[in-house]
């Protein structure tokens, strides 16, 4: 077995924390090899709140990863959420010396590096910038400036941030479970890699995916995404307003909404009951499925509405043409895709991790509760396959026997650049001990 072709995603996410072992088959689908998972009980919405207890879950996943798959884990993709995210966008132009030759890809390059020296935010850090489109000597709309002859480049990029303190917590949890990171991705970006596909993303789609803690979105169109937000609402605040509005406890509230809840409350009956066992000593307590359904649908409205005006704002509301794409934990709700339907007046759908996955044992992942544990994995296959690319674009660095010039040291924070221009991958090092 090729060890060097083997990818671990680890989703640490507000209700649970999963490992994900991949391996690509000879016809380029990911063969699950092991999984496993822990309760997420030192993380609220999406944040890292308790160290000791997100260390606790992180092993307790990675172990049963490992027994599963029969591999030694030791480095890992990891993702990030938790309504601390922040995109905007901004432009960027350098001046070339001379309009003689064309434009390089070290211009482009040099172009998107240079993002990182804006001013943020005090406490924040970039983790993604992602290009939009290119001006070459003020002609605008160009995709693909590499190969034109020009003097000044421009571009307008889409720049996601962090709160440095969560993407440190994140990094000390990681390192204090005897791993370490290779990649920190923006949890809905891996999601769209495994959910979304190639058409529904040129065409204009957008991603929504309802976690525990968040419900994260991501707008894509022409091939590129153009807007990401942090809704601070999921699956957890439903099971709140179960357990407060039937007087039930917390457990009992999960149970209800997964296997009795529903989105529409006019698709209930009111006659039908369940019996939940009371506390000691007490008669049994008996909820309305009717009931339920409406104390869901009050909550999913809120969402959705939050939803639906993150879109509006973003501008791209109107070239949605492949519509919604609902995934994540929350979209396993009964009624979730009318609801969405009658309330957005847009087609959607629900989005599993399927079309990526080969034969596997484990069917448990191809529910849309780990397409975001799939996507990290997919993530981390396409980072190793832009390495290769530009390891063999750059003779030196094989005379030289430099194999992993691109590769960060333990506990450096590893920015990833993903630059649409010949598909290349850039580093950029920040040497910050963690």
């Amino acid at each position: 077995m090729d060890y060097e072709k083997i990818v671990v995603g680890l989703d640490i996410g507000t209700t649970k924390i999963a490992a994900i072992v991949g391996k690509k088959n000879q016809h380029g689908k990911l063969d699950v090899l092991g999984m496993g998972q822990a309760v997420s009980d030192g993380v609220v919405r999406g944040v890292v709140n308790n160290i000791d207890k997100t260390v606790a879950a992180i092993q307790k996943a990675i172990r049963e990863a490992e027994e599963q798959s029969g591999i030694d884990i030791n480095v890992v993709n990891v993702g990030i959420a938790g309504q601390h995210i922040r995109s905007s966008m901004h432009h960027h132009s350098i001046t070339r010396i001379s309009d003689d030759d064309e434009i390089k890809v070290e211009d482009v390059n040099r172009l998107t590096n240079e993002i990182y020296r804006i001013m943020m935010p005090a406490g924040s850090e970039i983790i993604h910038v992602m290009p939009q489109d290119y001006m070459v000597d003020y002609e605008e709309g160009i995709l693909d400036p590499v190969g034109m002859a020009g003097t000044k480049l421009e571009a307008n990029f889409h720049v996601i941030t962090a709160k440095t303190n969560d993407i440190k917590n994140i990094h000390k949890c990681v390192k204090r479970a005897g791993l370490e990171v290779e990649n920190l991705i923006l949890e809905p970006l891996a999601s769209s890699l495994s959910a979304l596909s190639d058409e529904e993303k040129e065409a204009g789609v957008c991603l929504i995916d309802i976690g525990g803690g968040t419900t994260d979105i991501a707008i894509f169109h022409d091939n590129i995404i153009r807007h990401t937000a942090v809704v601070p609402f999921g699956g957890d605040i439903i099971t709140s307003d179960i357990k407060q509005g039937c007087s039930v406890m917390q457990n009992q509230a999960e149970l209800l909404k997964t296997k009795f809840g529903r989105a529409i409350a006019e698709e209930a009956s009111p006659n039908e009951i369940i019996s939940i066992p009371g506390l000691r000593n007490r008669p049994p307590k008996e909820i309305s499925i009717k009931n339920l359904a409406f104390i869901i649908e009050a909550r999913m409205e809120e969402i959705i509405e939050y939803v639906h005006s993150e879109i509006i704002a973003s501008g791209y509301d109107d070239k949605l043409a492949a519509g919604l794409v609902v995934t994540g934990g929350g979209s396993q709700l009964l009624g979730i895709k009318q609801l969405f339907e009658y309330m957005t007046g847009k087609d959607v759908r629900v989005g599993f991790p399927n079309e990526h996955l080969g034969k596997s044992k484990i069917n448990i992942v191809k529910s849309p509760m780990y397409a975001t544990g799939v996507g990290l994995v997919l993530t981390g296959f396409r980072s190793l396959d832009e390495r290769e690319e530009r390891y063999k674009a750059y003779p030196a660095n094989r005379e030289a026997g430099n194999e992993n010039t691109s590769k960060p040291n333990g506990g450096d924070f590893f920015k990833k650049i993903i630059n649409k221009t010949k598909g290349l991958l850039i580093d950029d090092i920040d040497n910050t001990n963690y």
